[in-house]
């Protein structure tokens, strides 16, 4: 890997981000919630783009993995804006967003945001609106008060926390509610034994999409990771086959 940069905004936030440069659109992954550039996924797509020339940006949200800030302070929409900032000033005319669980609700944001730079999506058990769906009714009693809530860690010793403002940015973000108007290629791959995201999750975002070029990919196996080999080498295979089946013909 090429070594970590920061970007300082304004506040004084630094987000650490990686960067390979080459030919074409740049791939540009989104992780989940509470996770970070250093995953296997993260490091295999950076990777397989650095042997093919391709250009590849990762990145940690503020309060993640090597950027500064407090956990407690991030809200899609603050993950979002970070994101925007590190692709401009990267100067990226042409991305295809890459997101896991969290991160693929968030890719759905920046695509908004970015319109016609963004060439396609791929979403791995993509996770839009858990704030609603992935929260029972008292605990969003509870964040309505301005408490935070925590949860069991399948994946650390440490319980996972929502905080109130995350999860109020959360519900002023919903996206499964409406169309969603995005038209270029999506694919969305997801685990039937994902304990995490409902893999139905994926089928009804596929249904939001305005995109007729919309492909959902479900693996009977699978958990809400994906990070087997033989799930990376599906990642991996799926964009390269979207990547280059968009590249421009000379």
């Amino acid at each position: 890997m090429t070594d970590t940069r920061y970007l300082e905004l304004p506040d004084g936030r630094r987000i650490a981000h990686r960067f390979t440069p080459g030919t074409g659109a740049t791939i540009v992954f989104l992780p989940g919630y509470m996770s970070d550039m250093a995953g296997s996924k993260a490091t295999a797509l950076f990777d397989m783009a650095q042997a093919a020339g391709r250009p590849c940006l990762l990145l940690d949200y503020s309060g993640c993995g090597e950027s500064s800030g407090d956990f407690a302070d991030g809200t899609l929409s603050r993950w979002r804006d970070e994101v925007l900032a590190v692709i401009a000033a990267a100067g990226l005319e042409q991305v295809v967003l890459v997101g896991s669980s969290m991160g693929g609700w968030l890719m759905l944001l920046v695509a908004e945001a970015l319109g016609s730079k963004v060439r396609g999506l791929i979403g791995i058990a993509a996770a839009p609106d858990f704030t609603e769906w992935g929260i029972a009714q008292m605990d969003k009693n509870v964040l309505a008060d301005g408490e935070t809530i925590w949860e069991d860690n399948p994946y650390g010793p440490e319980p996972t926390p929502t905080h109130p403002g995350f999860w109020a940015d959360g519900q002023a973000n919903r996206m499964l509610e409406k169309e969603i108007a995005f038209d270029g290629p999506v694919r969305l791959l997801h685990g039937q034994r994902d304990d995490d995201v409902p893999w139905d999750i994926s089928v009804k975002l596929a249904e939001r999409l305005r995109s007729a070029d919309v492909q959902v990919t479900l693996i009977k196996d699978g958990d809400h990771r994906l990070s087997r080999d033989s799930d990376i080498h599906l990642l991996l295979r799926s964009v390269a086959e979207l990547v280059l089946a968009r590249e421009p013909v000379a």
